[in-house]
């Protein structure tokens, strides 16, 4: 009978209703992405297998083997201990500072606070016009990397950690007000926007409309930030910033693999650290 369906065309019609519909997009994609990175590899002189040659192979163990074991006299614990403090002030304090400039940057940028943009009405032209100009104020913040701040303060305020929380309060400035705009933005914005609505203020729509739905994802990644700006704080040590930076390049110099190895140490504490913290905030907020 033709209305029947016979068991050799249950398979057929079962695998083309499991058949991906995207599959084709997807391989384009990922054939496009292959033709992009080919030539930025080829351009960056990307060859791994370098790595493995036989005199490299003899010159990475040879130097990894110096980091063993770690330096742990009390005269270079009690050296470590001071640049760790000096460290932990120069993330910390280039952090808070950053979060200064980026938090009411973000304020200014993040369109769902708009009012001007809620109907027709006086200041839209001039709210787009601030608008703007405060995301290109965040553009030149960030474009700049803290390694070229500190290079210039530390000219101007002599070697220490100060000219290392000015570099990270700048570049990181831009970064946090750039990502707490996106993140306000992503969220569900129908809160804040009937607050405003109703007549209310842009820093009540911010406190009662975004933050409840955006708290996590803001501590979590400032917290990030955090750790971020304790691992840059090393390069900006090599240009006399302070802290285990510092004390990481006269290592170097040096060619104490052991001391290089217990600074390292600290790092991966100061992560581990940065890690606890972050998990500690989100279940405090959620």
């Amino acid at each position: 009978m033709s209305g029947t369906t016979s068991p050799q065309q249950v398979p057929t019609r079962a695998a083309v209703a499991l058949r991906d519909p995207q599959a084709w997009r997807r391989l384009a994609g990922w054939l496009a992405a292959l033709v992009i990175a080919w030539p930025m590899l080829a351009l960056s002189e990307f060859k791994p297998w370098a790595l493995f040659g036989s005199g490299n192979l003899a010159v990475i163990g040879g130097f990894l083997a110096g980091f063993f074991p770690p330096e742990g006299s009390p005269d270079f614990l009690a050296l470590l201990a001071k640049a760790t403090l000096e460290t932990l002030a120069m993330a910390t304090a280039g952090t808070a500072l950053a979060l200064l400039i980026g938090a009411p940057l973000a304020f200014v940028t993040t369109r769902a606070l708009s009012i001007s943009r809620i109907g027709p009405g006086p200041g839209r032209v001039q709210a787009a016009v601030v608008r703007q100009a405060a995301r290109w104020l965040l553009m030149v913040l960030r474009a700049i990397p803290e390694i070229v701040w500190a290079l210039l303060f530390v000219r101007a305020l002599g070697l220490g950690p100060a000219a290392g929380v000015l570099a990270l309060a700048i570049t990181y400035g831009g970064m946090l007000g750039k990502v707490y705009a996106e993140i306000l933005e992503s969220t569900d914005t129908r809160p804040a926007r009937a607050l405003l609505e109703g007549g209310s203020g842009r820093l009540a729509a911010l406190c009662y409309g975004l933050l409840p739905h955006t708290a996590q994802e803001l501590a979590s990644y400032t917290v990030y930030r955090w750790e971020c700006a304790v691992r840059a704080s090393v390069v900006m040590g090599f240009v006399g910033a302070g802290g285990l930076g510092q004390l990481m390049d006269q290592s170097m110099k040096m060619l104490n693999g052991g001391e290089a190895s217990s600074i390292l140490l600290v790092f991966l504490a100061l992560v581990l650290l940065a890690d606890v913290l972050s998990n500690a905030l989100r279940r405090l907020l959620a």
